[in-house]
């Protein structure tokens, strides 16, 4: 195991019963890494993470920290952090007192605890806001009290469970940049699990797109962006058009079709997104089943031949209304080349 390797599952599974929720599951995470599981509900993250945690007990397999095997050691002893979906978080406490009550509890001096929960606080700065209690603080700022709590007991690695799917849209954008800020900070190793692509893409080093209970890809966010391994990758960060080939052509319900453009050798289909639709011109034809205006595009599904197609077009352009026929394209240079469709 490399000396920069702060966690490593090899060959894990996890079961429930006889149901098995992850199969053999190999991973390295590096120190001071900021990892995102990613992927539907049911593909096993949420799973792996417990496993890590220490709150599920594999079936097989051996989970290591900085080299140490803790497959079987509890979860208080593993020195992992999590912090809830819920942030858990005690009412009756001040944020002090919740920031405190791990130190409290492993009965650190009270000059230590006092110490480290300030510089906790103001990690996230909440300094400020110690006295107050967790009703009279917004979500992103209990958020922060409960990673904090995580913090100042000084974990080596530190888990998050959908950290931000409970607050609204504005919150979220400013916890993804509080969190890139506090982990690059404190330099901790941290593994959040998410069903958000756009949360994965903004705050992760490397992301882990799971399916099924195993890695369907493992990558950089430009490298899932940009390369998706597999039609479910693609669709998953936002192809929405997703077309196998066979004998150089589009494989489509309505059988083989000509492709505008050289295919690469290999290729085992192709992928658009809305934004690479020609739409207004092409050998293809649908009829315009909807259109909504979305700022600077207008975003439009037509039914096709090839079967149901997503596409945007600047809104200064004429608008296509329900029902007109449209031309389009699904140019090659466009695309996305899939190396496995399944």
């Amino acid at each position: 195991m490399s000396d920069d390797t702060c966690l490593a599952l090899e060959r894990l599974t996890l079961a429930y019963g006889d149901t098995v929720a992850v199969d053999a599951l190999d991973l390295t995470v590096k120190r001071g890494e900021l990892i995102a599981l990613l992927g539907p509900s049911g593909c096993g993250k949420t799973t792996t993470m417990r496993a890590i945690a220490g709150l599920l007990d594999p079936r097989s397999g051996t989970i290591r920290l900085e080299g140490a095997d803790i497959t079987r050691r509890p979860a208080n002893k593993r020195e992992i952090g999590l912090v809830f979906q819920s942030y858990a978080l005690f009412p009756h406490l001040s944020v002090f007192e919740n920031v405190a009550f791990g130190l409290r509890l492993r009965r650190e001096p009270r000059a230590a605890v006092e110490a480290k929960v300030a510089e906790g606080l103001r990690t996230v700065g909440l300094d400020h806001l110690a006295a107050r209690k967790p009703a009279e603080l917004s979500g992103g700022q209990q958020q922060r009290v409960a990673l904090a709590r995580s913090l100042v007991m000084e974990p080596k690695l530190l888990l998050l469970d959908e950290p931000l799917s409970n607050l609204d849209a504005r919150l979220r954008l400013e916890m993804r940049a509080e969190l890139q800020r506090v982990q690059k900070a404190s330099g901790i190793t941290m593994i959040f699990v998410t069903h958000d692509q756009g949360e994965a893409l903004a705050l992760a080093d490397r992301i882990v797109v799971m399916r099924g209970g195993a890695i369907e890809q493992l990558g950089t966010p430009e490298e899932i962006w940009n390369r998706p391994a597999s039609g479910f990758v693609a669709e998953f960060v936002g192809f929405e058009t997703v077309l196998g080939l066979r004998d150089g052509k589009l494989d489509t319900p309505a059988g083989l079709m000509p492709v505008s453009g050289a295919v690469p050798a290999g290729a085992a289909g192709l992928a658009w997104r809305p934004g690479a639709v020609t739409l207004g011109a092409g050998p293809f034809e649908g009829e315009v089943l909807g259109v909504s205006f979305a700022g600077e595009t207008r975003e439009y599904l037509l039914d096709s031949p090839l079967g149901r197609i997503k596409a945007d077009a600047p809104a200064g352009l004429a608008m296509h209304g329900i029902g007109a026929k449209v031309a389009f394209d699904l140019p090659a240079a466009r695309a996305a080349v899939l190396p496995r469709l399944g």
